[in-house]
Parts: C-alpha cells; structure tokens; sequence
C-alpha cells in the first residue's frame, strides 16, 4: 500500500529504513501529488529502487532541521518549491506578500527568500562531503549571470552563489535518474560533467570546445548590450535536437552548461504519472488547515507539457521547453476513473491542461528533424506561421470520452488556452464543445494588450485575433442559450508600454464593455526575454531601444488606465492623459475615459513635457472613433 516518503526518524523506521539514500529539501509544505515537482523526483527516485525522505520547509536558521533525517548515503536535492522564493515573497511593487499557498494555513514566513541558496548553504555546513543537486523553477531559470529585479542587479549563476555540484534545469526526471545511478556506482559529482540537462562549474583549462560562449559575469553585470545579447544565446540554444553547449566564464570558473535533455516520451510520461501519488498533502499539515495549493489541481489532469507559443514574458520556454510532450489516453482516462474513487472527489474534474491547454503535438514536422526555430522566430506571433498544423481532434476526442465516465459530472478547462491556435483550426468542433461543455461561467484567456507595439515586445497575436474569437465566442454561447463570459488577463507597463499604449488599451476595454477586476502588472523573473528587454532597454532579437516604464508613478499610471472605470483612479488618470496631451478624452462625452475634475493635480511644467509617444496614437484614436460611432457592446 502506498504511503508518504518519510519526513521523520519515526517515519524511517516504521518503514525500515536504517539510512535513506537521497533526502530532498524544499520550500514548500510536503504535498505528495504530481503538480508538486517535489512529488515528482521523489517518486521517480523511489521507482528505481532507492529510499528518498523529504525535509519540507527546515528552520534556516541552523542545521539542526537540515540533520534530522541523518546523513543520506550518497547525495541531497534541492529546491525552493514550486515558484521562486522571491515571487513566493513579494509582489511587484517588492512589498511582502500576506498569504503563501505553499504553505499549511498560507502562513508566510516558512521559507527563506533565495531558499535554494541558503538551504544548500546550511547543508554544506552539515554535511560538507555530500553533493547538493539543484533543481526546480528557481535553479533552472537563473543558471546563468541573470537579472534580478529584488536586488536591480545581475547575479551570477546560481550554482556559484549556492555553491552546489550540479544544477539540474528543466523538468528533471532523466537527468535525476541518470544522476542517482552514477552516483550508487561511485562516480564521484565532480566528475559528471555529461548529462544532458544539466549545469556544472569547472576550471576554465577544462572548458569543452566547441562550445557557445556567453560573455563572462563581469562583462555583463556592467555592458547591458552583451547582457542582450548572451540572453539571445541562451535562448537559441534550448532546443533538444540542435541546441549546443553553452558557456559563461564567472571570474575563476567556468560555468558550463550541457545541451538539452531529450523529452519524455509518452511511454515515459505516462509512467510518471502512474507513479503511487497520495494525492494530497501531508497529514502533520491537517491541525494547520491544509495546503491551500491542492484545492485547484488535486481533481485536475496534467494531459501535456511543453508550449510553443513562448510568450517572451514566460518562463516555460526556458523551463520546459517549447517541444510539446503529451501523455497517452489510456493514461488519461486512468487518472480520472481514479477520480472517481476518492471519497473526497464530488465529480468535477478542475482542469484537463498544461501549459497551454489545447495543445497536443508539435507545432510542425520540421522541427522534428531541424528543431525549433531560432531568433525569436514565434509558431503563432504575429501571426500563425504556414507550417503549423493545428488538430485538436485527439484532444477533443479525450474530453468526449472524460464526460461519459460514470461518477463525472463535469470536465472543465481552466489552463491557458491559445485561442489563436483555435482560430487556426479549420474545423470548429473543439471550440463548439469547448463553449457547450467545459466552460465554468468563465473562461480565462491572455489576450495581455491590444496596442500592436507592446503585443510585439510581448510575442503575442495581434489584437484582432482576440477580437474575432470573442466575436465567435459569444456568437457560440448565445446560440446555445448559455450565459459565459470571458475574463481576460491584461499586462501594464511591459516593457514597450508606452503612456499611449495604456490609453490605447483603456479605450479597448470601454468600446468592448470590459471591466477588469485585476490588473498584473509586468513582473521582471529570472529567464524570460522581456525580463533582458526591461534590464536593459534592449530587444535582444534585434538590439533596437525598447521603452520602458520604471518609475512607480508611469507604472501606477498605465495600471490605473486600465481600470478606467473606478473613481479612485480618477486624479491619477488625469495626469496621464494630461502628460500624454490626451485630454480630449476627459469629459462628460460617452467617448472619454473620466469626467473632468475641478482641480488637476498635475504640475504645469509635466503638462509641457515630452511624452513617451510610442507607435500606437493612430491606434488610440481608432479606439476613440469607434466610440463615437456607438460600436455595440457585448456583455461581460
């Protein structure tokens, strides 16, 4: 019978364990289900014969947590949990977060903030003989010299500021196997230099050829144009079939990091997935309230993995990769009917996604044999390239056949969805279905802006894209006599956002009736194109200026507009479009943005100043005309 990996001495011995191989360390609470990447490498570690026991959120105060479980036999992993600890921590105004979904009764406080560092730090102290692996979405997405928005400067890589062995980036499971075997066999860390997926430091006399260079830490940490382009380098070299190994000189090593580690294969993925989860968190987390980060996925379905949308303020390309991977039906179906055997399951299955939900196969054949495209070169932005091949009929025929379960009573569809990939699609079968079956009152999509310039910078489809496949959309749901909507998720001041752009989009969501509740302001992570675009300024696809918003007073300014509607942002909305030489559109008219205050808090001189202007007036003002004409509204 499947049981919890052990988390204490009792545990261990009630299992018979005298002395564990691998112990990993993470910051989160200890939530044995596959959405957990913890849950994950312990099991996949487990399957191939070895004890693992876990060590959730240690006291990083001593070693004394890092100690309990007693010295594994041959190595420790680690990871911050599954987000960053700094995202974990802090929003992007860089206060500190009051809740923490990670953490039994969301307690904050549990965590360090750049956990992988500190806890490794205090493992070395323990246990300096040991190897420390690192992995997860922290290790993975700063495993070169990165930006960091919490400090405003470039770090180095990780793996130097932790002082592990070896960084394991991406999702993890061949590398993490391949490790633990070497390691039984006596190969000592220091020697595994040849793992695909994976970062190590070296002398720099020991320097592979034919390797990508970066150039080195010093360089740029102060030269923002070599920054620019080691992240083009970086970003070019993630591809499993031709990405190379890439180096990156930190001042007496040499960080290297080897090419891509091929994707499960369905075969693999689906026994990943079969692997003895409990499918909860751990039961020391019950007199605390629980881990609130299993409600939304413990009844939900992991059906693929990979995206190749690569949006440039995601990290997934980075992470995942964008060669999409998916598990097989007969997997699929497995899980759900499983479902329906837990007690605590009312029939409503949450999600059946990924990454990008509707995504089943690779986006073409070429990349097959020649890779993905390089250069920032998108499958669907600007628009969608004329090699890709949409089919969602796969997908669909899974969903059809998760509906007629007995003990389901509805699939949803809560993960991102491309709805430019749909449009794409000649048949509207998945779309029909979609609205009439898996739709929860809401569906949740990214159109992020509708200013062509900052759409750009983003990677996305243009506008008219959103545009028609709302227009289809309620066209479907009307017609089906259902009431749905949608909630569209909106992204101020990234980088190429100007004050117009943000007028621009604000006078979109007033001609189409949208009232956001939340807006997201960018938040510059480690490992993504428009986090190097925000540093320093530069498209790094084609070195050109990029503008961007920095001031708190632009950035309260641009997410203000798009909240147009509310009272509070009334004097604020003034200055913009007072500094933007907007005010034709504050006034008592339908077409304007807010009625006129009686004493603007703006100062003469900002009235006179130069506004960032950007590319998108023209836009702005069709916005604006459409108004006039009394464009329809559909309701939201």
């Amino acid at each position: 019978m499947a049981k919890f990996l052990p988390i204490s001495k009792d545990d261990m011995r009630d299992q018979g364990i005298e002395q564990l191989d691998f112990i990993i360390v993470t910051g989160d609470a200890y939530v044995d289900h596959p959405s957990f990447g913890t849950a994950i490498i312990s099991r996949v570690i487990e399957a191939e014969g070895f004890t693992v026991g876990i060590i959730s959120q240690p006291d990083f105060h001593s070693t004394k947590d890092f100690m309990k479980l007693g010295k594994p036999k041959y190595a420790f992993f680690v990871n911050s949990g599954n987000i960053d600890s700094m995202v974990a921590h802090y929003t992007v105004a860089k206060r500190k977060r009051t809740e923490d979904a990670y953490t039994a009764g969301k307690k904050m406080g549990k965590r360090p903030d750049r956990a992988v560092i500190v806890y490794s730090k205090f493992i070395k102290q323990a246990y300096p003989d040991l190897p420390i692996i690192i992995g997860g979405l922290e290790a993975s997405l700063r495993r070169f010299a990165h930006y960091d928005y919490w400090d405003d400067a470039v770090r180095p890589s990780i793996l130097v500021d932790s002082k592990a062995d070896i960084l394991v980036y991406g999702m993890g499971e061949k590398q993490t196997v391949e490790l633990i075997h070497r390691l039984k066999n006596g190969e000592k860390a220091n020697t595994l230099t040849d793992i695909k997926g994976t970062c190590y430091l070296t002398s720099p006399a020991n320097t592979p050829w034919g390797a990508v260079e970066c150039a080195n830490f010093d360089i740029v940490s102060r030269d923002k144009l070599n920054y620019a382009k080691a992240t083009l380098k970086q970003m070019n070299e993630q591809d499993e079939v031709v990405g190379k190994t890439i180096i990156q000189r930190h001042g007496n090593q040499m960080l290297v990091q080897n090419p891509p580690m091929p994707a499960l294969t369905q075969e693999e993925l689906d026994k990943v997935y079969a692997l003895p989860y409990m499918r909860m968190y751990h039961p020391c987390y019950e007199s605390e309230g629980g881990v609130p980060a299993i409600e939304e996925v413990e009844f939900s379905i992991t059906h693929n993995r990979g995206c190749f949308g690569a949006c440039n303020f995601c990290s997934i390309a980075f992470h995942q990769g964008r060669r999409i991977t998916c598990r097989s039906e007969e997997s699929i179906l497995k899980e759900a009917t499983d479902f329906t055997k837990n007690k605590r399951f009312k029939g409503y299955i949450h999600d059946v996604g990924g990454p990008t939900a509707n995504f089943r196969h690779p986006s073409c054949k070429k990349q097959l044999e020649h890779g993905l495209c390089k250069n920032g070169k998108k499958c669907l932005a600007p628009t969608p390239c004329k090699l890709l091949e949409t089919d969602h009929s796969e997908y669909l025929d899974i969903l059809r056949k998760l509906r007629k379960i007995d003990g389901i009573k509805k699939v949803f569809i809560r993960s991102g969805i491309r709805y430019d990939y749909m449009l794409a699609d000649k048949s509207d079968a998945f779309f029909n279905e979609l609205v009439e079956h898996h739709v929860s009152g809401q569906l949740k999509v990214a159109p992020e802006h509708c200013s062509n310039n900052t759409l750009d910078m983003m990677g996305k489809p243009h506008i008219e894209a959103y545009r028609e496949f709302s227009r289809k959309y309620f066209q479907k749901t009307k017609s089906m006599g259902k009431e749905q909507y949608l909630v569209p998720y909106l992204m101020s001041s990234h980088p190429g956002s100007t004050l117009n752009d943000a007028i621009e989009l604000a006078l979109f969501l007033k001609t189409e009736g949208i009232r956001p509740e939340q807006v997201q302001d960018f938040y510059p992570t480690p490992g993504t194109i428009s986090t190097c675009m925000y540093y320093t300024g530069i498209n790094p696809y084609t070195n050109e200026k990029v503008y961007i918003a920095k001031t708190k007073e632009e950035k309260a300014m641009q997410r203000a507009l798009l909240q147009y509607y509310k009272a509070e942002n009334r004097d604020i909305i003034t200055k913009a479009l007072t500094i933007a030489k907007r005010r034709d559109l504050i006034g008592n008219s339908a077409n304007c943005l807010v009625k006129p205050i009686s004493n603007p808090k703006v100062n003469p001189q900002e009235i006179n100043a130069k506004s960032p202007q950007g590319k998108s007036t023209k836009g702005a003002r069709q916005w604006q005309r459409d108004a006039k004409k009394g464009t329809k509204r559909t309701k939201r």
